[in-house]
């Protein structure tokens, strides 16, 4: 296939590597309004070809958007209004009820398949690119139903060469269950890493001192606000639900200790390791 990548970046990129290794792509254009981002992917063979968006979209047999969920969601009905029956648009992004509601009345919409990798890291760019990145991770397509069958074979075939396993699930579950897994997973380590950096203008060996459990713990605090507050934004009820527990949790922390019911604590902690069961 000929494959049009808007947004050569961190996925961009990761998505371009793997499916050229697998020779799934005979020509990789690249479409990114970071002209550096460009240099770099031409330098690093990630793309054959810099192009602009209508360049890319016409000599393309798949279209992907990997570009934050905000840009994603404006974006894709312009790039739907290009496309002939016999291409395929597919997307990267976090959230999935947001971008699929976009495009939910349009023409072309069974042209398009909504898809997450379920896969990141807090760098950014195309020299962030790594081909195994996806290996074993889960793959989700949403609302599979509002595809033609020939767009979902395509993606499907895109997935199994990423070498993710396949799911398939409602849009909306979808962006509960990342608010569970991922969102509040970011949120967490940017409030952390903030109190952190409070106190570190009293104490100023306090990094000297952390460990590797602190530097895994606010990790992803380096990830870029370009990329998550859209995320955020899009799926701001359940990130609010999800938060709400969270608060209650750490509630529950705060009164133990005030209260020294050690007791209690011990429970907290025996519970939370019931996650040992889960995750391996």
């Amino acid at each position: 296939m000929k494959i049009s990548i808007i947004g050569v970046g961190l996925i961009g990129g990761s998505m371009a590597l793997k499916l050229r290794e697998k020779n799934l792509a005979s020509f990789i254009y690249g479409i990114d309004n970071n002209t550096q981002h460009i240099s770099d992917a031409l330098e690093l063979k990630i793309i054959d070809a810099g192009v602009d968006l209508e360049h890319g979209i016409k000599n393309s047999d798949l279209i992907i958007l990997a570009i934050p969920v905000d840009a994603a969601r404006k974006l894709l009905p312009s790039v739907l209004d290009l496309v002939s029956d016999q291409q395929t648009v597919m997307d990267a992004g976090s959230t999935k009820a947001g971008i699929v509601h976009a495009v939910k009345n349009h023409p072309k919409r069974s042209r398009f398949v909504a898809f997450h990798p379920m896969w990141g890291t807090e760098n950014n760019g195309p020299k962030s690119a790594i081909a195994e990145s996806f290996s074993g991770k889960a793959g989700v397509i949403c609302n599979k139903e509002e595809s033609a069958d020939d767009a979902l074979a395509t993606v499907e075939k895109v997935v199994n060469a990423l070498d993710m396993h396949m799911i398939y699930m409602n849009a909306e579950d979808h962006d509960v269950h990342t608010a569970y897994i991922s969102h509040i997973s970011h949120i967490t380590s940017y409030a952390l890493a903030n109190t952190v950096l409070e106190k570190e203008r009293e104490e100023e060996t306090i990094f000297q001192l952390a460990s590797s459990g602190f530097s895994s713990t606010v990790r992803l605090a380096k990830s870029h606000p370009e990329m998550w507050v859209p995320i955020f934004k899009q799926n701001k009820e359940n990130v609010l639900d999800v938060l709400n527990e969270h608060i209650t949790q750490l509630r529950k922390f705060k009164s133990a200790l005030e209260k020294e019911n050690y007791e209690y604590l011990e429970e907290l902690i025996s519970n939370a390791n019931r996650i040992r069961g889960i995750l391996r």
